[in-house]
């Protein structure tokens, strides 16, 4: 069981990278989110900022959504997983 925590705990921090260079490269107009390598990243990181871009619509131009797609990352891995473990431990 503590591989799948570990398995979990890399995951999140893969996506989370994922997530930053998805939102870095929207600050540049001319990449082309249709051509590869960055349609693959965009249909990877696209539905879970969907998640979060239906509850925080865009003000003003800017989208804020990526934000709270990170502070729910960061809650999954800092939170779930430690009491995810600890649950496990304790059934044994």
């Amino acid at each position: 069981m503590n591989l799948l925590i570990a398995t979990l705990a890399t995951f999140i921090h893969i996506y989370t990278v994922l997530l930053i260079v998805r939102v870095l490269l929207t600050w540049f107009p001319n990449i082309d989110f249709y051509s590869q390598p960055f349609a693959a990243l965009a249909q990877i990181t696209d539905p879970y900022l969907n998640l979060f871009r239906s509850i925080i619509p865009p003000l003003g131009g800017m989208d804020f959504s990526p934000i709270l797609a990170f502070l729910v990352l960061q809650l999954v891995g800092d939170w779930l997983l430690p009491t995810l473990q600890r649950f496990i431990y304790t059934a044994y």
